[in-house]
C-alpha cells in the first residue's frame, strides 16, 4: 500500500546505511569467550550516564571515553546482574556461565567498532540515491554518532577550543591525534563526507547533544526539517528506537543485520517507486559475512 503522505524518510546510520558495529561487538565477545549480547547488554543497561550514551551526547572527550568504557564494561558485578535480568526478560537459559572478572580494553574495542562501520550498505545507498533522484522527499539522517568530536561542534570541543585558542596544538580537535584517527578509520570522520552528502539534513546526537530514543531528539530532526512525524518513514536497527518513533507517529521499518535487500523492498512497497540495485552495475568485491552487500564508499 503507497503511503502518499509521506514526505521524508529519516535514515540511522550505524547498522542502515553503514555496516552495524554489532557485528565488530559479537567478534570481541567470542574471543572473550562471553554470552551473545553481553557488552551490548552492559553498554545499554548503563542508562543516560554511560560512558558510551555520554560520548553520544558529545559530553566527554575520545581519550576520557576510552577509560570510562573500559571501567565500566570491566564492571562484572552490574554487567552480570543486567545480563541475567536480560536472560529472564528474553526467556533465555540464565545459568550462562558469566565472567568473574573482565578487563576490557576501551579504546580496542571501540576502535573495532569504528573500522567495521566504514563499509557502506549497497541496497541502502542505492535507495537513498534514488530517492534523491526523485525530488519527492526529504531525505534525513537521525544517528547516534560521534561527528562534534572532529568537526568541533560539541560542548567538550567549543571548551577546548575556548582553554587552548593561543595554543598552536588547539587545532587538533579535543587533541585527536592523526594516528588515532587513522586506528578509528575517522580520517574523513566518524561518518564519511560522502555519507553526509547524501541527507537534506544530518542529525549527529553528538552535535545537537541529545540521543535516541529521547523523543525530542526525534522532534527536533523533525522541526528543523519542517515535517510532522506522522509525515516520516523511520528506518533503524535499534528496537527501542523504533519504539519511540513508533509511538511518536512515524512508520517505522526494523533493519536486521543481513535484511536490508528486504528493507529497501518494504520502503518500495510504501513509496512505489522501485529502489532496488540494478543486475548490472553496481556490483562489489568483498561481501560481508554477515550477508549484507558492503564496499568502501
Amino acid at each position: 500500500m503507497v503511503l502518499s503522505h509521506i514526505k521524508a524518510i529519516m535514515f540511522d546510520i550505524g547498522g542502515v546505511v553503514l555496516n552495524s558495529p554489532f557485528v565488530a561487538i559479537a567478534e570481541y565477545e567470542r574471543e572473550k569467550n562471553l554470552p551473545p549480547n553481553y557488552l551490548n547488554v552492559s553498554i545499554a543497561s548503563r542508562g543516560p550516564n554511560g560512558a558510551w550514551q555520554r560520548f553520544e551526547r558529545g559530553e566527554i572527550p575520545l581519550h576520557e571515553f576510552y577509560a570510562t568504557f573500559s571501567k565500566d564494561l570491566s564492571d562484572v558485578d552490574s554487567g552480570n546482574e543486567w545480563f541475567r535480568r536480560y536472560c529472564l526478560r528474553k526467556g533465555l537459559n540464565d545459568e550462562v556461565e558469566l565472567p568473574a572478572y573482565l578487563d576490557i580494553d576501551g579504546r580496542d574495542l571501540f576502535g573495532r567498532m569504528m573500522r567495521k562501520g566504514a563499509s557502506y550498505d549497497v541496497h541502502i545507498v542505492t535507495a537513498i540515491r534514488k530517492l534523491r533522484e526523485t525530488g519527492k522527499w526529504r531525505i534525513i539522517a537521525l544517528t547516534n554518532n560521534f561527528g562534534a568530536h572532529i568537526i568541533g561542534t560539541g560542548p567538550v570541543e567549543n571548551e577546548y577550543r575556548h582553554k587552548n585558542q593561543h595554543q598552536p596544538q588547539a587545532s587538533s580537535i579535543a587533541g585527536i591525534s592523526d594516528s588515532e584517527l587513522r586506528f578509528l578509520g575517522w580520517q574523513d570522520g566518524p561518518v564519511p563526507s560522502g555519507v553526509r552528502a547524501l541527507f537534506h539534513n544530518f542529525f549527529d546526537s553528538s552535535e545537537i547533544g541529545l540521543r535516541k530514543p529521547d523523543p525530542e531528539f526525534y522532534l527536533h530532526a523533525c522541526r528543523e526539517s519542517g515535517i510532522h512525524p506522522h509525515e516520516v518513514i523511520f528506518l533503524d536497527d535499534i528496537g527501542r528506537n523504533l519504539k519511540t518513533a513508533k509511538e511518536l507517529g512515524m512508520t517505522t521499518i526494523h533493519v536486521p543485520i543481513g535484511g536490508t535487500r528486504e528493507v529497501v523492498k518494504q520502503l518500495e512497497e510504501m513509496l512505489g517507486i522501485d529502489l532496488s540495485v540494478s543486475n548490472h552495475g553496481h556490483r562489489h568485491d568483498g561481501d560481508d559475512d554477515d550477508g549484507s552487500d558492503l564496499a568502501k564508499l
